[in-house]
């Protein structure tokens, strides 16, 4: 199954909290949410976020990595940049519009989670049966955040992109279609990824955002705070979109991306989603008349700019946090020099072939592709023995059993357990090493073969491990989870295909 990402029927990526589902962290914030939600008034702008960022980097200060001024771990691709990248020919053709630097109807805003703001409860979109949640592949009835900014306002656009972060979880809330309907906030889809982490999906929670790539909104974001901060480029790479002349059909995205956007077969050009684009070495800033768009251009020679989206019509947007002051046609008219500078960086722009190596947010050596988690909890699980009910928890990444005694065992015998991500399918012969983490309980892994079970990891507790080599024909995976106590019971393993 190759992974798309469907506006109309995947919603995106997205995290669903149904009803009953126990998370630490947010068992509080339910014994609170009823009759406690955020309130319905017209929210106002804040700028808490803005100021933490302004006063981080007074005096030449940068934020640390994992904050709302500096997302995600300085091994983030976002946060590393290429060494001697080596780039492709191919180049983004002209299309109906020329290129642009969006900060408004179709880019995202990114609000602060205060540790007062209120418990928020998020419905489905009328007429849909709950939030769609692409890790568990399934809508939610609901979605609890635990702190819900009143100050946050979904971008105008038909995307209604919102990201919320709250530092005291160190969740980045990520929103598709997000609306007010009467007094209660809807939306199609919502993720959630790590304030601290790598910023983009894995094999196994593939979906962390809600761009096409897997990706939050705010990755690669232009911020308000960095606009002015008077360096000469973005530590980051960029955030890009491109439309269908440009964009490639097979396969549709590359690493890191872990989904691209759905009917592939509309696109025409050469680049998939997930590629990093960069401005070659010897490309003159100076060139260019606008110094707005010199730091977009110094940035995109050193970290580049990943494809994360598609757009219709548009060559390239590069995007920018909902009210940054980075615009550079004056309001409701058109410069030439503008366009034509643009379009320089249009043609200019070209895909990373290889690099012999990255350097990341502290400049030492990070191996991005080294080995990730490849085993996913998704799916139906069954009573096998006993009566205990099982779940799956996107939050935990394990699958959690309610009412569960000792010997109770449940079972998922479903295809969606090991990735589909197209560039990290464990291959015949490989090397495997799966870990169980585990709370009052015990993880099975049977891996199927051509001629029925070709390998049995056995019983294991919390940090044990058992290592086998991939089958020649990958037939299907069976996962038991037996419970060996009352109270919390949690199962889940990282199954890592090591490289070859």
């Amino acid at each position: 199954m190759t992974m798309q990402w469907n506006r109309r029927r995947w919603c995106g990526a997205g995290l669903g909290l149904g009803a009953g589902v126990a998370v630490p962290w947010l068992e509080a914030a339910a014994a609170d949410a009823d009759g406690k939600d955020a309130k319905a008034e017209k929210p106002e702008k804040s700028e808490k976020a803005d100021k933490a960022g302004k006063d981080a980097e007074k005096g030449g200060r940068k934020p640390r990595f994992g904050t709302i001024e500096r997302p995600f771990s300085a091994q983030s691709p976002w946060n590393s940049r290429p060494v001697d990248p080596v780039l492709g020919d191919t180049r983004i053709p002209k299309d109906d519009y020329y290129p642009t630097i969006e900060n408004g109807t179709w880019s995202t805003g990114v609000f602060l989670c205060g540790p007062d703001d209120r418990p928020q409860r998020v419905l489905g979109l009328p007429g849909q049966p709950g939030v769609w949640d692409p890790d568990a592949e399934a809508h939610q009835p609901e979605i609890l955040i635990p702190r819900w900014p009143e100050a946050a306002v979904p971008s105008k656009g038909s995307d209604g992109h919102l990201d919320l972060v709250d530092p005291q979880t160190g969740i980045i809330h990520s929103f598709f279609m997000l609306k007010r309907v009467g007094d209660d906030w809807r939306a199609q889809q919502y993720a959630w990824t790590r304030l601290d982490g790598r910023g983009w999906g894995d094999p196994a929670h593939y979906f962390q955002g809600a761009r096409a790539a897997g990706v939050p909104t705010m990755g690669g974001l232009i911020r308000k705070h960095e606009f002015e901060d008077g360096d000469t480029m973005y530590r980051h790479a960029l955030a890009i979109s491109l439309t269908f002349s440009a964009l490639q059909a097979r396969p549709n995205y590359v690493f890191p991306a872990t989904s691209g956007d759905n009917q592939p077969e509309r696109n025409k050009g050469a680049i998939p989603e997930g590629a990093l684009l960069m401005l070659p070495p010897d490309f003159d800033v100076k060139s260019l008349n606008d110094p707005k768009m010199r730091k977009i251009a110094e940035t995109l020679k050193v970290y580049g700019g990943y494809v994360v989206d598609r757009n219709t019509g548009t060559p390239f947007v590069i995007y920018a946090e909902i009210g940054t002051p980075v615009r550079l046609h004056p309001m409701g008219g058109w410069n030439n020099q503008v366009a034509a500078d643009l379009d320089k960086l249009r043609w200019s722009l070209r895909p990373v072939r290889s690099t012999s190596g990255f350097l990341d947010g502290h400049g030492r050596p990070v191996d991005l592709q080294a080995p990730l988690n490849v085993l996913s909890m998704r799916g139906e699980w069954k009573a096998e023995r006993g009566d205990a009910r099982a779940r799956f928890d996107s939050w935990k990444q394990a699958v959690v059993l309610r009412d569960a005694s000792a010997g109770d065992v449940v079972v998922n015998e479903g295809w969606r357990a090991i990735t589909s991500v197209n560039w990290a399918k464990p291959k015949a012969g490989q090397d495997c090493k799966l870990t169980a983490r585990t709370s009052n309980a015990t993880l099975r892994v049977q891996i199927r073969g051509e001629k029925g079970i070709a390998f049995d990891t056995g019983d294991l507790v919390d940090g044990k491990t058992s290592s086998f080599r991939w089958p020649e024909r990958f037939g299907g995976a069976r996962l038991l989870v037996r419970a060996t106590g009352g109270g919390e019971v949690w199962a889940g393993g990282d199954l890592l295909a090591q490289n070859e």
